[in-house]
C-alpha cells in the first residue's frame, strides 16, 4: 500500500479540495499519513492570494522533496496556475502540476504519470493546467465524511468576476462557476448521514452563487420553463439544504455587501438553522480607497447592509476582513477607516497589510506605503478589533446560548468539552457526561466560559 500526504494552505474551498483529494486517495487504496517523512507521495495544494501565500508554498515543496527525495511531489492548485499564467516554469524540485479544475482527476494523472515514468526519465514535471480564463465547467469533486465530525465546509462554487484592483485571484480561479443543486442536496445528505451537523457553504465568490447559471439561462431565453429556476440563487441554495434531515445548522462563507438585500435577509431571517453569523467583507472603511481597490460599494451603503442584517437578526456576530497600507492610503484615509470600523461594532476583524502582488492593477500604482507604516495601522487597527469583540462577547454574559459540542479540549490542566454557539462564540463546558454531536443549551454565567 502505498502511503500518500497531504498538505494544504489557503482558504476553505482549497481545505475542501484537499479533503476531496484524500478521499479519492483513500479509494483507491493509498494509506494517508502525516506530512512528515517516509510518504510515497506528496501533495501540496498552493494559495498565491499574497506574496507570502507564494513563498509558502514553495517552502512546502521543496520541504516534501526533501523529506523524501525518492518521492512524487505534486502541486496543486493556485500558485501553480497563477506562475503559468506568468509564463513561469515549475519549480524544479516537482513531479506533477495539477491546476484547478484539474484536481478532479488526480488519480488519473497519477497513472499517466506512472506510464510515462516507466517508458523514460523525464526532467520536465508532468503537467496538467488549463487556460482557467477561458469559460469553463464547474469542477465535480465529493466528500462523503467530514473532516471534523461536527462540521463541515461545502464548496458550492468557484472563481470570481469582480477583478478588485489587489487581487490575483480571478487569474488563478477563472470566472464564476456553480455548483449544481442537486449535486450540493446529494453531498449534505450524504454528510449528515455521517453524523455532521452542521455545513458551510463556501465558494472563491459565494454571493455569485448562481450567477452564471441565470445568465445562461437568460441568453438561451428558457429562464421561464427551468424547473430549478427559484434555486439558481444563494437565498434558494440555503432554502434547499435547510431541507435536509439531520443537518441542524447552516454558516456561510464570506459574503459581499451586494448579496445583503431586503428580500434575502427577509427570507433568511425565517430559516431557523441558518446561524447568525455573517463575514461581510469590507476591506476599507475609506470611500477613496474603495474606489482604488475597485470594490463596488460606498460605506454608507455597506452600512446599511448591516443594519438590515440587525434589523432581522437582532444581535448577529458580524465580521469583516480590512486592509491597512493599501497604495496611497493617507493617514487622514486610515483614520477614517478606523472610524468606520469602530461605528460598525465588528464581532471580528480580520486585518491584513496590504501586500504587493504582481500582477494586479495595485502593485504598479503609485504611492506605496512603507512597511513600518503598514505595521503601525495594523496594531492600531487590531487593537481596535479586541475591543470591539470583547465587547461583543461580554454582551452574552446571563443570556441562554445553544452551543454546538465539538471537542475534548484542556485548559490549565482541567479537561473541558468545548463547542461554538450560533455566533460562533467558542464555550467551554465543564460536563463528564460526552456531548459531543450534541447541542446544549447553557446559560453564559462568567466570562471564564467562553474561550478567546
Amino acid at each position: 500500500m502505498k502511503k500518500a500526504a497531504l498538505h494544504n494552505l489557503g482558504c476553505k474551498v482549497n481545505a475542501y479540495e484537499t479533503a476531496a483529494m484524500r478521499e479519492m486517495l483513500e479509494k483507491a487504496g493509498y494509506e494517508i499519513v502525516p506530512f512528515q517523512e517516509g510518504a510515497d507521495l506528496y501533495i501540496i495544494n498552493t494559495c498565491t492570494v499574497t506574496n507570502i501565500a507564494d513563498r509558502k508554498s514553495r517552502q512546502m515543496l521543496h520541504r516534501a522533496r526533501k523529506m523524501n527525495p525518492n518521492a512524487v511531489v505534486a502541486a496543486c492548485g493556485c500558485y501553480v496556475q497563477a506562475q503559468e499564467a506568468q509564463g513561469r516554469p515549475a519549480d524544479e524540485c516537482v513531479d506533477i502540476v495539477i491546476g484547478n479544475n484539474q484536481k478532479k482527476d488526480l488519480l488519473q494523472i497519477l497513472e499517466q504519470y506512472a506510464q510515462r515514468k516507466e517508458k523514460a526519465p523525464q526532467k520536465e514535471p508532468f503537467c496538467r493546467i488549463s487556460d482557467i480564463s477561458r469559460p469553463c465547467g464547474y469542477e465535480e469533486l465529493h466528500l462523503t465524511k467530514p473532516g471534523e465530525h461536527t462540521r463541515a465546509c461545502i464548496k458550492v462554487q468557484d472563481g470570481c468576476n469582480q477583478f478588485c484592483s489587489y487581487c490575483i485571484i480571478p487569474y488563478a480561479r477563472g470566472r464564476v462557476r456553480s455548483r449544481s443543486l442537486d449535486s450540493v442536496i446529494r453531498e449534505v445528505e450524504a454528510l449528515a448521514l455521517s453524523g455532521c451537523r452542521e455545513v458551510v457553504l463556501t465558494g472563491i465568490h459565494l454571493s455569485s452563487y448562481g450567477v452564471d447559471v441565470q445568465r445562461q439561462a437568460e441568453k438561451e431565453g428558457t429562464q421561464k420553463q427551468r424547473p430549478d429556476a427559484g434555486h439558481t440563487d444563494l437565498l434558494g441554495l440555503i432554502r434547499a439544504v435547510h431541507d435536509v434531515d439531520g443537518i441542524l445548522r447552516i454558516r456561510l462563507g464570506s459574503l459581499e455587501p451586494g448579496a445583503i438585500t431586503g428580500e434575502f435577509v427577509r427570507e433568511a431571517a425565517g430559516l431557523p438553522k441558518l446561524c447568525p453569523h455573517f463575514h461581510l467583507s469590507l476591506q476599507s472603511g475609506c470611500n477613496a480607497t474603495l474606489k482604488r481597490m475597485n470594490r463596488k460599494y460606498t460605506t454608507e451603503e455597506y452600512y446599511e447592509k448591516c443594519r438590515l442584517l440587525r434589523d432581522y437578526f437582532g444581535n448577529p456576530a458580524l465580521t469583516t476582513d480590512v486592509i491597512v497600507g493599501f497604495p496611497g492610503e493617507t493617514e487622514e484615509e486610515f483614520q477614517e477607516s478606523m472610524a468606520f470600523v469602530d461605528q460598525v461594532d465588528f464581532y471580528e476583524t480580520h486585518i491584513f497589510k496590504y501586500s504587493r502582488r504582481e500582477g494586479t492593477k495595485a502593485a504598479a500604482m503609485a504611492g506605496q506605503v512603507p512597511e513600518d507604516v503598514k505595521a503601525k495601522r495594523s496594531r492600531q487597527m487590531l487593537e481596535l478589533g479586541r475591543r470591539k469583540q470583547a465587547a461583543y462577547e461580554k454582551g452574552f454574559l446571563g443570556k441562554e446560548v445553544e452551543v454546538l459540542v465539538e471537542e475534548r479540549i484542556c485548559i490549565n490542566g482541567k479537561a473541558y468539552q468545548a463547542g461554538h454557539t450560533k455566533e460562533y462564540i467558542k464555550i467551554a463546558l465543564d460536563e463528564e457526561e460526552n456531548l459531543q454531536n450534541g447541542i446544549r443549551r447553557i446559560r453564559i454565567v462568567n466570562d471564564s466560559q467562553i474561550i478567546h
